[in-house]
Formats: structure tokens, sequence, C-alpha cells
């Protein structure tokens, strides 16, 4: 039997890589049953300043696809309380590298006081979407 029933994650799953690949199988491994919050356009555009490569409901497809996730949502907001209200899961799941921001300090305590656990994955060194981004454009310029 797996540790939580129902676990929840997020990302902007653009340029999906293998670091996106190992966290949602290691929260699948962790929870019966796996939720991802996939970051729409206009999220992305407002918590990071830039557009995505891929459009959201590419991404979406994309990570709906694989088969560590039962379920995909949009994230249309980066309020983790505001989504465990709405899908009441046991464990938030995200990358080790955010681990003691502040801003998920405050997530922390805000899904403890409501009974979730926050659980933080290790990071996969050497591979991000900005590292394949800057790779990307280095090869075009070199065109």
């Amino acid at each position: 039997m797996k540790k939580y029933q129902t676990g929840y994650t997020t990302g902007v799953f653009d340029l999906f890589h293998i670091g996106h690949l190992n966290i949602l199988k290691r929260a699948k491994d962790m929870c019966e049953r796996l939720i991802v919050g996939v970051s729409t356009d206009e999220t992305v555009k407002a918590y990071k300043h830039k557009t995505p490569v891929i459009p959201y409901a590419e991404r979406a497809a994309i990570v709906e696809a694989i088969k560590y996730v039962d379920m995909v949502v949009p994230q249309t907001s980066m309020n983790k309380l505001e989504a465990w209200e709405k899908y009441k899961f046991d464990a938030i799941f995200h990358g080790d590298d955010w681990k003691g921001s502040s801003m998920y300090n405050d997530i922390e305590e805000q899904l403890k006081k409501v009974g979730c656990e926050t659980v933080f994955l290790p990071h996969t060194d050497g591979t991000s979407s900005t590292i394949i981004s800057n790779v990307i454009s280095k090869i075009v310029d070199e065109e």
C-alpha cells in the first residue's frame, strides 16, 4: 500500500524532459492517485514573465499521456491551498530545488494546517527547460 491516497504536483512542463518524468514517477510511487496541475499559458506569463514554447493544450496532452498521471488539471493560480480546497490531496510533491524557499515555506505551512504533507523529491541535476531552451537558441544562432 502506498503512503498517500491522493497526491498533487504542478509544473509548466514546457519542453518536457527526464526531470519532469522523474518527478511524476517518484510522486506516483508514493500515492494511489496522482493529480497534475499543468500551468496555463496565462499563469506562466504572470508568474515567470515569459510565454511557454509549447501551448497549454499540448503540454497538458503530453502530461496526460504519461502512465504515472491519473488526472491533469489546469493550474490557473500559484495558490496551492486553493488547489487543495478543490482536489483534497494528502500530499503535494515538488522538486527539492524549491525546499527552503520563502514561497514553499509558506505553502508548506498553509497545507500543514489542513493535514496535507509537502514532499520534496530529488531534483534531476543537469537538465531543465531553461538549459534546453538555451541549447536550442545557441544552435539556431549558429545556423
